[in-house]
């Protein structure tokens, strides 16, 4: 069990505050953000403390971080302040649902993987990961730093997923497929190829890619 500190004050932190108080045996304690964001002094019944004040009343030796945020800026938000705990001295915890299938797969720090995800055997998931809820992610496969599943995405098994890749609502990549660091697969987008370009947008089925547009231009 861990002392927790939880990043945020919209969406994700509420919902991240629920799961982790009937689904995991963490305790939170106090939920942080930057000292411009920081309205109140309390959230969901909790202190609110500012981010750049956070270890004078939070020790990194005793209290964890959790910071699962959304997927702006390509997960570049997200990575920003994960490197600034990281940087305090802060270690993360993650979160994985107890209604999610997983078979002993490797899980990095700061991850936030919902109900039904269905991890198969020998895949990899680096840090700062978010899976939303109903995800299959198949066999043999890596899915480095930085990304985001929103819902009901199908990753075949052999995929390789590099950092800071997006993928909307009921997107599929077929197997032996390598996504290139920031690309972006648009919702409903069934990717046939086996490669795609570096912060590329690729909409449709089968998908193809959106001309003069990167990922971080869209999204």
């Amino acid at each position: 069990m861990a002392k927790v500190v939880i990043f945020g004050i919209l969406d994700t932190a509420e919902l991240a505050h629920w799961y982790l108080t009937n689904d995991s045996e963490h305790e939170v304690v106090a939920f942080t953000v930057h000292e411009e964001y920081k309205k109140e002094d309390s959230f969901q019944g909790l202190p609110l403390i500012a981010f750049e004040k956070l270890q004078e009343e939070y020790s990194p030796g005793e209290y964890f971080l959790f910071a699962p945020m959304t997927g702006k800026n390509m997960n570049r938000l997200r990575e920003k302040v994960y490197l600034e705990g990281k940087e305090k001295g802060y270690r993360y915890i993650s979160y994985v649902s107890s209604k999610a299938t997983v078979c002993g797969n490797e899980i990095g720090e700061n991850c936030f993987i919902l109900e039904d995800n269905t991890l198969q055997p020998f895949t990899k998931v680096g840090n700062n990961v978010v899976m939303w809820s109903g995800n299959h992610i198949g066999h043999h496969g890596e899915i480095k730093d930085h990304v985001f599943f929103t819902s009901h995405v199908v990753m075949s098994g052999h995929c390789t997923i590099e950092s800071y890749c997006f993928f909307g609502v009921n997107a599929t990549i077929r197997d032996y497929s390598h996504l290139k660091q920031g690309t972006l697969l648009a919702m409903g987008a069934s990717l046939t190829k086996a490669e795609t370009e570096e912060w590329g947008v690729y909409l449709g089925n089968p998908a193809k890619k959106m001309e003069g547009k990167k990922s971080f231009d869209v999204y």
